[in-house]
């Protein structure tokens, strides 16, 4: 069974950065501990957790597998991209 997925926009954001060995263990660890995380509601009501890597956040959602929904830098407009997020 997979531990986590990505969604689209989530492997365009890796696509912009150059070494993600470490987003990927990030990815295990977050599948490991699926509550891992924070929520941000000054960003979105969604049910995601979001995890720092760097100067990126991890935005995910807690399932099975979990689903790996944005990998974007931490200046980007967060709010505006979170309302992107489809279910």
């Amino acid at each position: 069974m997979k531990k986590f997925e990505l969604a689209r926009r989530a492997r365009g954001g890796l696509e912009d950065i150059w070494e993600f060995d470490e987003f990927h263990r990030a990815f295990d660890q977050l599948a490991e501990m699926p509550g891992m995380g924070h929520r941000r509601r000054d960003l979105t009501n969604r049910d995601v957790l979001f995890w720092p890597v760097h100067s990126y956040l991890i935005t995910c959602q807690p399932a099975s597998p979990l689903r790996i929904v944005r990998v974007v830098h931490g200046r980007r407009d967060l709010k505006k991209l979170l309302r992107r997020i489809s279910g």
